[in-house]
């Protein structure tokens, strides 16, 4: 049965429920440490991130893309427009024992509002060794198309699996 928007989860304390997230989207600076791994190295990793946080889709993060380990990101084919942020660009992420062809992405000249994520590179969450915030192992949003990250801090239900893309 594919979670209806009805059942939004009640968060407990410290805890944000993405349907209290606004649209359009909010990006709202974190100091939580962000650490990143693929292929058994540390990727990136930083107290300056930003979080992207929108109605039904756990918060995504930026972080700068002097965060990551020289050559580790490199261009890789397609774009996609977001219609609040502008167009994206996508990066194949590389480490010497692993390669993520279009795992990350990042706006290069984001539209108005969204000036902050210049210069910042989010991944996807699933296609990592793991992601952290906090020390937090991150669970990747469901769905291969968003790249949400799901901590205990935050309840949904989320959107990405199947039956939601109407949310």
């Amino acid at each position: 049965m594919t979670p209806e928007r009805s059942e939004r989860a009640v968060p407990g304390p410290g805890q944000e429920s993405v349907w209290d997230y606004p649209r359009p989207p909010r990006v709202e600076r974190s100091s939580e440490r962000v650490v990143i791994r693929l292929g058994g190295v540390v990727i990136a990793d930083t107290s300056d991130a930003v979080r992207v946080l929108e109605t039904s889709h756990p918060p995504v993060y930026y972080l700068p893309r002097t965060a990551f380990r020289t050559g580790s990101l490199v261009p890789a084919a397609g774009r996609s427009i977001c219609e609040y942020k502008g167009l994206a660009t996508y990066l194949t992420v590389v480490t010497p024992g692993r390669r993520e062809e279009a795992a990350a992405w990042t706006y290069p000249t984001p539209w108005n509002g969204y000036a902050e994520l210049a210069g910042r590179v989010a991944v996807y969450p699933g296609r990592m060794d793991s992601c952290t915030v906090g020390g937090e192992v991150v669970h990747p949003q469901p769905g291969d198309f968003y790249g949400g990250w799901i901590t205990s801090r935050v309840v949904g239900p989320f959107k990405g699996t199947p039956g939601t893309l109407g949310w």
